[in-house]
């Protein structure tokens, strides 16, 4: 211990201070005891104090220059980000663009098939109407005829003889044999 001692205070001024006497009780020390400690302190600390200063001073300094190029990184960092956030925003926004034209063409052409099929069913429904009108016509013609024929028979065959009867049979036959030709 006394080795340690030796080489913060060297041995020529423990003879000092063996015969001057510290007070080491903080409480009853007086002025020139604490002036004593305070010079001895300074005198002998200056150089360790100085180093420990440097080098304090030097973890400071390293330290701040840590921080500073951090902070450069940092900033460039958020200059990257930005400039990525920008070229998002934009590729959004033509996302966005293209979506609402696409949107628009497709709801124009979803317009134009269903005014096609409209038209296609309109015309269907025309035709259908034109057929089945024709159809009916040409049934009530066909009653209308064979009622006409039916009463012409009728009356035929009341008001008429029997020769006079078979000769008219014989005309319509020919009759209808020649519209036969003709449909044929």
């Amino acid at each position: 211990m006394e080795n340690k001692i030796d080489f913060i205070i060297p041995q020529k001024l423990w003879i000092l201070a063996n015969s001057f006497g510290l007070n080491t009780n903080l409480l009853e020390t007086n002025l020139i005891n604490l002036g004593v400690v305070l010079g001895l302190l300074v005198y002998f600390g200056e150089g360790s104090l100085n180093n420990l200063l440097k080098n304090r001073k030097l973890t400071i300094l390293n330290t701040i220059q840590d921080a500073e190029e951090r902070y450069k990184e940092a900033t460039d960092k958020l200059k990257q980000a930005k400039t990525r956030l920008q070229q998002a925003k934009v590729k959004a926004d033509n996302i966005r663009i293209n979506g609402l034209s696409q949107m628009d063409r497709e709801k124009k052409d979803l317009i134009e098939a269903a005014d096609e099929d409209s038209k296609r069913l309109e015309d269907s429904k025309n035709a259908t109407i034109r057929f089945e009108k024709q159809r009916a016509i040409e049934q009530v013609r066909q009653q209308v005829s064979r009622l006409a024929l039916e009463r012409a028979l009728e009356k035929l065959k009341n008001s008429l003889n029997s020769e006079l009867h078979l000769r008219m049979i014989d005309h319509n036959i020919g009759l209808l044999r020649a519209m036969e030709s003709t449909i044929e």
